[in-house]
């Protein structure tokens, strides 16, 4: 089925407050799934909306949330979510930290009591739109093992990047610190579908190719066949972005994939930088330029966020294909 881009926004908008959201965070939150989906990234899209309807219903989210702005020290600052869904915790956050970089040239801001945000580096297109170079940090649910465990410490704590360009699309660099985002995982377990060796561990620390058997075990981390780098990298970001900031750690917090469970109180950090407060505006547009036109010169370099840029702006030109039942599934959510 054909959705509009203002429909499938509206119809999980719809869905999200009969589970018990807000009008804020139902918008908030219906307007990244869409763009989620929009841009191909299913992991992220509407698959995520039986999750949040069933936290929501279940108190796993407080729906009746508003983020508010809990602490300022200088050009960092800190948001409370609340307890409730990510995005408008993440929405606030962004603005903060664009309005502070205005005066201060940089900002850290970082996000507690959060939960599952999406696409990490979607929250930083308005820093790119501002001509500012944004990062983006999350935890999430223990998935990963440290280097050289068996069991799951971290989460796959992805990190995002956005560089503006002068008259094109921004860079838009975003990974999961997972050898790949455990969404594909949940996609290949709801399709009934293998995942390859070397994704992930089952509950007894095993390798396996069994999506579900995978669900209950935990993600290996990026490059752990030959090095402990991911690992390290994951560490970076657990520290960074909940002893720093006061969030809980990922294996304290229940996993998104079951139904009852704790509130995970997860942590996200945003940092922005006004490039015209260090290179100037102007230089770093050149400097950016010369960097991608060498990158470029050889054949097959694709630059990130190219591919996603282009469905997104596909999906807005003549909508979003959806599976029926998807849409079935939305409508009925809808109505409570």
């Amino acid at each position: 089925m054909n959705l509009s881009i203002d429909e499938a926004r509206s119809l999980v908008a719809a869905a999200l407050e009969a589970a018990g959201a807000n009008p804020l965070m139902a918008a908030s939150t219906a307007r990244a799934l869409v763009l989620a989906e929009a841009q191909g990234q299913g992991g992220h899209g509407l698959s995520r909306m039986g999750q949040y309807a069933t936290h929501l219903r279940n108190g796993r989210v407080n729906g009746a949330a508003v983020p508010t702005v809990v602490s300022r020290k200088g050009s960092a600052l800190l948001v409370d979510a609340q307890e409730g869904l990510a995005f408008p915790a993440c929405d606030l956050a962004v603005a903060e930290a664009i309005a502070l970089v205005r005066t201060q040239g940089v900002a850290l801001v970082g996000i507690k009591n959060s939960h599952h945000c999406g696409v990490v580096v979607d929250h930083l297109r308005a820093v790119a739109s501002a001509g500012m170079v944004g990062m983006g940090f999350s935890n999430s649910p223990a998935a990963m093992p440290a280097a050289g465990g068996r069991h799951a410490v971290f989460g796959t704590n992805p990190i995002a990047a956005v560089f503006p360009r002068r008259d094109a699309d921004p860079l838009l660099i975003d990974l999961s610190l997972s050898e790949v985002a455990r969404g594909k995982v949940m996609l290949a377990a709801k399709k009934g579908e293998p995942i390859p060796l070397g994704w992930a561990l089952d509950a007894q620390g095993q390798p396996t190719t069994d999506a579900q058997a995978a669900l209950s075990g935990s993600m290996l981390p990026l490059g752990a066949a030959s090095s402990p780098k991911g690992a390290m990298l994951a560490l970076v970001v657990e520290l960074l972005v909940t002893a720093v900031i006061g969030a809980s750690f990922g294996f304290e917090a229940d996993s998104f994939f079951v139904d009852e469970g704790n509130r995970p109180h997860l942590g996200q950090v945003f940092v922005v930088v006004d490039p015209g407060a260090l290179a100037g505006q102007s230089a770093y547009f050149d400097r950016i330029e010369v960097l991608l036109t060498e990158m470029l010169s050889d054949e097959g370099v694709r630059l990130p966020g190219a591919r996603r840029e282009a469905a997104r702006r596909r999906a807005e030109s003549a909508g979003l294909e959806v599976a029926d039942s998807v849409v079935i599934s939305l409508k009925a959510l809808a109505r409570g």
